[in-house]
């Protein structure tokens, strides 16, 4: 895929937490940690326009906190209706103390 990696946020803004909110050159993502790795999609649900970082993040599933549908933060893929389109995911990778994503090719 090309594109640019682009800093999304550091390890340390997950204390305590296993989601998070971030805005990356304009781009709503949320940001998932499942054990040891991170994941990164589009933050808003393809449903009702809510936040998933806000969501239960349970086994690599999101649950969106507005009408409980579910995406595998892995692939973006919905789970379980509402949800039956999937979220935008992107390429994550760790640099030192710092999440990279992998934004698309036209995205500053």
């Amino acid at each position: 895929m090309a594109g640019s990696w682009a800093k999304a946020a550091d390890l340390a803004a997950f204390a305590g937490s296993d989601t998070l909110a971030v805005t990356v050159a304009g781009r709503k993502l949320g940001l998932f940690r499942v054990g040891d790795q991170y994941f990164a999609l589009d933050n808003i649900c393809t449903h009702g326009q809510a936040l998933l970082s806000e969501g239960l993040l349970e086994d690599g599933v999101i649950e969106c906190p507005l009408h409980a549908g579910l995406f595998d933060v892995r692939t973006g893929c919905a789970l379980a209706a509402p949800a039956v389109r999937d979220v935008a995911s992107y390429q994550v990778r760790i640099d030192g103390d710092a999440i990279l994503v992998l934004l698309p090719e036209g995205v500053d």
